[in-house]
């Protein structure tokens, strides 16, 4: 259930890459110039904090930013979440440069500014770079088993170790004996024998 979730999310990652990221970076991409003015800088080289529409890109791209980050981050998350669309990502840019034709023609939308901005990241390579990075997930172990896999490793490690220290407890204490009350204890060096003098004839001899 927790991969199929991941599934989910996989698909609604795919979609905000695209409806998102992929508008606010083709609006990135006309910033807006003076007319008239000599410098190739955007506002002339002046703040962008002015313009709205450069604000509405700006957080449509750190959106999608933010959004990756989690699924990539968050341990409780299957890495099929962003392991899937890294591996679309990678993918078309393979596709791109063994075929440039094959590759544009499935962008959708190219009429809009999602598909053009989509389009603007496969040339540019950042669709593979965003890919390399999603696909982590995939190659961590510990993301493919569930919190109640953990959890039960961790008790059975607890107990193991438990058992052996009771083992070593028990091989390291020394075995105590019992004295009845109004007994002392018995001395550590034997008794010395005493010798019996022998009487009569042969003890003259």
């Amino acid at each position: 259930m927790r991969h199929l979730y991941g599934m989910a999310l996989a698909s609604v990652m795919t979609l905000v890459m695209f409806f998102a990221g992929a508008w606010g970076y083709e609006r990135l991409l006309r910033l807006p110039v003076p007319p008239g003015s000599p410098a190739a800088l955007p506002a002339g080289g002046g703040s962008l904090l002015s313009s709205h529409a450069v604000l509405y890109a700006v957080g449509a791209v750190a959106a999608t930013g933010v959004l990756a980050g989690i699924l990539v981050a968050a341990p409780r998350i299957s890495p099929l979440a962003a392991g899937l669309p890294g591996l679309l990502l990678i993918g078309w840019t393979a596709l791109y440069l063994y075929r440039v034709q094959p590759a544009t023609d499935l962008i959708p939308l190219k009429s809009y500014a999602f598909g053009a901005g989509w389009e603007a990241l496969l040339f540019n390579g950042i669709l593979a770079a965003v890919g390399l990075a999603m696909i982590v997930p995939l190659f961590i172990p510990s993301r493919w088993r569930s919190r109640q896999d953990d959890i039960t490793d961790a008790e059975a490690g607890e107990a193991s170790d438990y058992i052996a220290d009771l083992k070593r407890t028990a091989s390291s204490a020394a075995p105590t004996q019992f004295i009845p009350a109004g007994f002392s204890a018995p001395s550590a060096r034997p008794p010395a024998v005493r010798s019996l003098g022998r009487s009569g004839p042969a003890a003259d001899l």
